[in-house]
């Protein structure tokens, strides 16, 4: 049987809804995790205990009293260029290395009113600049699935954090990547949502013309409940689109007949490792 920080947002929100368990036991599940591992996988530059173990309080009070919602309780990693309130914000660099920011980035507020349960800020390529998280000013990053090979990046660390149930979901940040290549090193889901449907406020830029904060997830219903939470306007980003958000859980049917899927052949080089190709095919 799954261990509770091996289960997906949505089987942990089942299990909340029917009080099988409770936020707090899924914290310390994640914890425990993140105890015997963290040393050799590096995936935070900041834990917040204290931090995480207040909203896992916060969240048992929204389930006791009717307000919980589909994230509520459910262990985040941050991305460290993410802003949040209170709690440092490097970008994996030491020239921010005690840098804490008076305000939350609006994806970080939202997803705590959607009450989720911050574990740590995720390590990453310092200032996003980078795609195996080797570059961080503090440490690497190790792959969970093989501590011998890289999580990709820049969003190493919250990807690596995700697929060692570190953390239930995470945030991370892509320019040209830094999403879907790390989920992809990790075997997660990575998401770059179309520019301008999540702001991009209290996001520390690498290149404010392609940058996105997307989810990291265990599945795609995940990656949808995380969209639903952190997509809208927002009137502090200039770039961000007026446009309604659909229900994106809502648009998992399971139809794919009509999905055309297009591989772009110059990515088969002659010096592509093999162990790549052979999957890819």
């Amino acid at each position: 049987m799954a261990q509770l920080n091996e289960l997906t947002a949505h089987e942990l929100s089942d299990l909340l809804r029917r009080k099988e368990t409770s936020p707090t036991e899924i914290l310390e599940a994640a914890f425990a995790a993140i105890h015997a591992r963290e040393d050799e996988l590096k995936c935070f530059v900041t834990v917040t205990e204290d931090v995480a173990r207040a909203q896992a309080r916060h969240a048992e009070k929204a389930i006791a009293d009717g307000s919980a919602g589909p994230l509520t309780g459910i262990p985040i990693a941050i991305k460290d260029n993410h802003c949040t309130d209170g709690v440092r914000t490097t970008c994996s660099s030491k020239i921010l290395h005690n840098y804490v920011p008076p305000y939350d980035a609006t994806v970080v507020a939202k997803l705590r009113a959607a009450g989720t349960v911050m574990v740590g800020k995720a390590n990453m390529d310092e200032f996003a600049m980078g795609s195996s998280t080797e570059n961080s000013g503090f440490f690497p990053t190790r792959n969970p699935i093989d501590p011998s090979r890289v999580p990709g990046g820049s969003s190493g660390g919250s990807a690596a954090a995700v697929a060692a149930g570190f953390a239930t979901i995470a945030t991370g940040s892509d320019t040209g990547g830094s999403i879907r290549e790390p989920a992809s090193f990790c075997g997660i889901v990575g998401l770059k949502p179309t520019y301008g449907r999540v702001s991009r406020f209290g996001l520390v830029a690498f290149a404010s013309s392609l940058d996105q904060i997307g989810p990291m997830t265990r599945d795609v219903t995940d990656a949808a409940l995380m969209m639903n939470a952190i997509a809208g306007h927002d009137r502090n980003d200039a770039t961000s689109v007026d446009m309604p958000v659909p229900d994106f859980a809502a648009g998992l049917t399971g139809d794919i007949s009509d999905l055309r899927i297009g591989i772009v052949k110059e990515m088969f080089a002659e010096d592509l490792d093999p162990q790549v190709g052979d999957v890819a095919k």
